[in-house]
């Protein structure tokens, strides 16, 4: 591993000081796989490919990455509806991803669910959800569940000793505080003592209105968490290496103590809420100022240039243009792909018709005939 520079040395120790340059260099690789994914997500939903909802990532790539690093790769994720960005940190394929935005039976959900809903069970992630502060009960219950494998199950059924400990990962944007759901799910957490993470990507707007507007004490949200008991902290995301520094921090106190935690974590999207955003609510110049002066992925390929010197202009020229040929191939991928068959209307569901319905939802001449009769 290259050794850092005397400047750097000068600097505050970071946990990432000590990793290998082979990990930061990954890290790149996945927020830059981000960038060039929603890129490409923005034009096809622009020429009319992908339908519904879509909400792009871009700007809030450290978030992710980081964080991801910071835990183990079997533990519980559940997030919200702008989740591009972590399935693809958590590992799912460009191509499964892609082709669930597009409607198409290789999507991750089959097609069934598009950009909000990604799932991808292999990875622990239980999914985007499209209804605001709503995954907030399901982290609560991923780690309950956690909890109880290995407290209940492992020990006693399974007769392990000492089965490794757990978290789960709760992810909610800032508009998603003034939801009842999350406060009740926080309140199960601290009475239980779950190990659940409710980390808040807070990009300083709900849709088109600044947090100071919609959420009390908008200037210090740890104050939301410490109202039900739990560890409670702020970080600055747009430098991933603070990221990882301070999350793993709270990520291991978590797990060794299991207990739950509310982490505010700064961050910024560059693009509008949603593809149909008009951006009313923001100057030009405010995004202009964060792409210029404090993008993640800028910083990071200055860092990993500079100071670790594990990284030339013509590697990261390459690094790029491979990642662009993969979405590329994602998109074709897509593109390809056939479209569910009808048959799927009645697969990956809770009940079936009912016998006396016509496939069209409707009753039958002869069945509504005889219904009455028997009334």
């Amino acid at each position: 591993m290259t050794t850092v520079t005397a400047d750097r040395a000068q600097r505050r120790a970071r946990a990432t000081d000590s990793l290998p340059d082979k990990t930061l260099l990954g890290w790149l690789r996945d927020m830059q796989l981000i960038r060039e994914f929603e890129n490409r997500t923005a034009q096809a939903y622009q020429q009319a490919k992908i339908g519904g909802f879509c909400h792009v990532y871009t700007g809030q790539e450290a978030l992710v990455v980081g964080t991801f690093a910071a835990v183990n790769k079997d533990d519980p994720v559940v997030t919200a509806y702008r989740d591009h960005g972590h399935a693809l940190a958590r590992g799912m394929s460009p191509e499964a991803c892609m082709a669930e935005m597009f409607g198409k039976i290789s999507g991750c959900a089959k097609g069934k669910g598009g950009s909000m809903h990604m799932f991808d069970r292999p990875n622990e992630l239980y999914g985007g959800h499209g209804i605001v502060g709503a995954q907030s009960a399901l982290g609560v219950g991923l780690a309950f569940s956690v909890k109880y494998e290995r407290e209940v199950l492992q020990r006693d059924v399974y007769g392990k000793d000492n089965p490794p400990k757990r978290v789960a990962l709760c992810y909610l944007g800032d508009g998603a505080l003034n939801q009842g759901c999350l406060h009740e799910s926080m309140n199960l957490a601290g009475l239980f003592s779950l190990p659940v993470i409710y980390i808040v990507e807070n990009n300083g707007y709900s849709m088109g209105t600044s947090i100071a507007r919609g959420t009390t004490m908008a200037d210090d949200l740890t104050v939301k968490g410490k109202a039900y008991g739990m560890l409670s902290r702020k970080i600055d995301s747009m430098d991933i290496l603070d990221v990882y520094t301070e999350f793993k921090k709270i990520a291991d106190e978590c797990r060794e103590e299991q207990k739950p935690a509310f982490v505010d974590i700064r961050t910024y999207r560059y693009k509008g809420h949603s593809m149909s955003d008009p951006q009313k609510y923001r100057t030009r110049e405010e995004v202009e100022r964060y792409e210029k002066e404090r993008d993640s992925i800028a910083m990071l390929v200055g860092h990993l240039m500079r100071d670790r010197q594990c990284l030339t202009e013509e590697q990261w020229n390459a690094m790029q243009d491979e990642i662009r040929q993969q979405v590329l191939a994602a998109v074709k991928f897509a593109e390809e792909a056939p479209e569910p068959g009808t048959e799927e209307l009645y697969t990956d569901v809770f009940v079936n018709p009912l016998p006396q319905m016509s496939p069209s939802g409707e009753y039958t001449h002869g069945e509504r005939n005889h219904l009455l009769k028997d009334e």
